[in-house]
């Protein structure tokens, strides 16, 4: 076998910027066969990525891209904000959520990174997220990934905060006029404030049926009269309705109104239907 050449080595390590021994390496394993090499760098790179995969990855961005058929939303993670700043790691991101709003995923359904990449269509990038691993020297990892249709009287509004960290979509049906700036509102609000749903009826009511059971037992224990304590629990569960689902908070642009009142000074055909948050380490 001829010897490898320094044009080779830099000729591997341009395509797949892999180190310089490592290039040398597996073009010798390769008997010099460039191909044969980059299969032996993403190898190398899941063994590399397997060792690591107990670090914790507490850094990444959120990503949103718009298509014709769709919108996508993808949060990938990385070790360190060092790399959630990286130009290919933000690429990466952003043609993965591309990817997904341009897929035929079900609308609406949040899915694991791992489900995601075992998709059909999604080989590719998969394969991409092993080099880039590879090349970067950290673990990476997808997230979650959602894809969603708008219908014809339906407006979406989407909004990345805190440098990327936090990405929300909003749904709005019953839009006859241009309701764009409200959708936006509200995507920007629930980043701030996490709602656990839409509306009362949204949380579970395992979740209503614990925090009342709580407001109970606080009552008894201020030693209030039963028909007294009632009260006091009904008015305790309107405030964590208040604090903790959409329409009954109060917007974060102007506390003195509810965001109810905000979407029906819109029109009285305007509502919400869902809304997606996805954080990095939440």
């Amino acid at each position: 076998m001829s010897a490898i050449t320094a044009s080779a080595v830099k000729s591997l390590r341009d395509r797949t910027g892999a180190g310089m021994m490592d290039c040398k390496k597996a073009l010798t394993e390769a008997g010099g066969d460039e191909e044969q090499a980059i299969d032996l760098l993403r190898q190398w790179g899941s063994a590399k990525a397997a060792k690591r995969a107990e670090r914790e990855m507490t850094e990444g961005i959120v990503a949103i891209a718009s298509s014709e058929s769709g919108i996508g939303m993808v949060a990938v993670s990385s070790e360190t904000d060092f790399v959630a700043r990286n130009q290919d790691f933000q690429d990466f991101t952003s043609r993965l959520a591309a990817s997904v709003g341009e897929s035929g995923l079900p609308d609406g359904e949040v899915l694991t990174g791992a489900a995601l990449l075992e998709t059909e269509g999604f080989e590719t990038l998969s394969g991409e997220l092993v080099s880039l691993q590879a090349t970067i020297g950290e673990n990476l990892e997808v997230q979650r990934a959602v894809r969603m249709n708008v219908d014809e009287d339906g407006e979406l509004g989407s909004y990345l905060h805190f440098g990327g960290r936090i990405g929300v979509l909003v749904e709005l049906t019953g839009a006859s006029g241009d309701v764009s700036g409200l959708a936006r509102d509200l995507a920007m609000h629930v980043a701030a404030t996490n709602p656990m749903g839409v509306s009362p009826e949204d949380i579970p009511q395992e979740d209503r049926d614990r925090e009342r059971a709580v407001l109970v037992e606080q009552a008894k224990a201020e030693g209030k009269p039963e028909h007294i304590a009632e009260k006091i629990v009904e008015g305790r569960m309107r405030k964590y309705f208040e604090e903790n689902t959409l329409l009954k908070q109060r917007f974060v642009k102007n506390p003195d109104t509810s965001i109810e009142d905000l979407v029906a000074s819109h029109g009285s055909d305007v509502g919400v239907r869902r809304f997606v948050r996805f954080a990095i380490g939440g």
